[in-house]
C-alpha cells in the first residue's frame, strides 16, 4: 500500500489503542446524531412556518420594487438635508450620553459583583443581588425600556438615553465584572505583600489589569448603540428613528436608503477612531531601551 499508514499498521494501532478508538466511534456517532437532530428541526420548522410558492415569489418581487425605489432618487436636491442631519447629530447624542453615563454606572457596580473582590459570605451575597439586577437590566430590550420611558417622561431623546442606559447598564456591568474575575491574581498578592489596602488592590492590581477589556467593551458598545439608537425612534424615542417610520410609512425608500448610508458612513468613522483608541491606550507606543555608552 501507498498510503501514509499500511493496513496492518492501522490493524495494531486499533489493537493497542482499542479504548481511544471506541472513543472516537462514540465522539463521531455523537456528532451525527446531532446533524441529524439539526437536520430534522429544520425540516419540522419549515414545514410548519415555512411558506409556498406563490407567496415566495410574491415576496421577491415586492423586494424587487423596495429595493428599486431605494436606488433611484426622485428630488434629491429638494431633501430637508438640514432636518435629517440635525436628527442624525441628535441621534449621537443621545448614544454618547447613555453610553458614557452607563458606562461610569457599570464599572462602579461591577466591582460589587465579581466575586475575586466580593469575598466573604455577606459579600457573596451582594454580590449575587449585583449579578441578578444586571440581568433584570440587561433582559429587557432597549426598545421596551424605550416604551416605558416614552410613558413616563413623554416622547423626545430623555426617554432614549434613558433606555440605552437600562440596558448598557445591565449588558456592560456584567461584561466588565467577568474582565475583572479574568484577571491574574499575582499582582494582588504582591500589592498585599508590600501592605496596600484594599482599594489600592482593586485599583493597581484588577482594574490595571482588566482595563484594556473596559475600554474595548465601552467602544463597541457606541458603535452599537449608534446602529440599535435607529430603533428608539420607532417608539417615540427621537433621533433618526423618526426618520426611519415617517418615510417607512409613506413609501420613501429613496431616503430610508440614504439614512441607512449615512449611518454607515457614521459607524465606520467610529470604528476607525475605536481601533485609534485602541492601538493607542492598549497596545501602547514602544518605550526605547536604554542604551549605555
Amino acid at each position: 500500500m501507498t498510503h501514509w499508514q499500511s493496513a496492518p499498521d492501522v490493524a495494531l494501532s486499533r489493537q493497542q489503542h482499542r479504548n481511544l478508538f471506541r472513543m472516537q466511534g462514540r465522539y463521531l456517532r455523537r456528532i451525527a446524531l446531532l446533524a441529524l437532530a439539526v437536520a430534522l428541526y429544520y425540516v419540522w420548522f419549515f414545514s410548519q412556518f415555512g411558506i409556498g410558492y406563490e407567496q415566495l415569489t410574491s415576496g421577491m418581487q415586492q423586494l424587487g420594487r423596495y429595493f428599486l425605489r431605494m436606488f433611484v432618487w426622485h428630488d434629491f436636491f429638494n431633501w430637508p438635508f438640514r432636518y435629517y442631519f440635525t436628527q442624525i447629530a441628535i441621534t449621537l447624542a443621545i448614544v454618547f450620553s447613555g453610553t458614557i453615563t452607563a458606562t461610569v454606572i457599570a464599572l462602579f457596580l461591577s466591582f460589587f459583583a465579581a466575586r475575586n473582590i466580593m469575598r466573604g459570605r455577606v459579600s457573596g451575597i451582594v454580590a449575587m443581588l449585583v449579578r441578578r439586577l444586571f440581568d433584570l437590566l440587561r433582559g429587557i430590550d432597549m426598545a421596551i425600556w424605550g416604551l416605558i420611558f416614552v410613558r413616563a417622561v413623554g416622547l423626545g431623546p430623555l426617554a432614549g438615553v434613558l433606555a440605552i442606559i437600562m440596558q448598557d447598564t445591565g449588558l456592560l456591568g456584567r461584561l466588565y465584572a467577568e474582565g475583572h474575575e479574568a484577571v491574574e491574581r499575582s499582582p494582588g498578592r504582591g500589592l498585599t505583600a508590600v501592605g496596600a489596602n484594599g482599594l489600592q488592590k482593586h485599583r493597581f492590581g484588577i482594574f490595571t489589569q482588566s482595563f484594556p477589556t473596559f475600554l474595548a467593551l465601552s467602544l463597541y458598545q457606541i458603535e452599537s448603540n449608534t446602529r440599535s439608537a435607529a430603533v428608539l425612534g420607532f417608539v417615540g424615542a427621537g433621533g433618526i428613528g423618526l426618520i426611519y417610520a415617517e418615510n417607512m410609512r409613506l413609501w420613501n425608500w429613496d431616503v430610508v436608503m440614504f439614512i441607512t448610508l449615512i449611518l454607515v458612513g457614521v459607524v465606520m468613522l467610529m470604528d476607525t477612531l475605536s481601533a485609534w483608541l485602541r492601538r493607542r491606550y492598549i497596545q501602547g507606543t514602544p518605550v526605547p531601551l536604554f542604551n549605555a555608552d
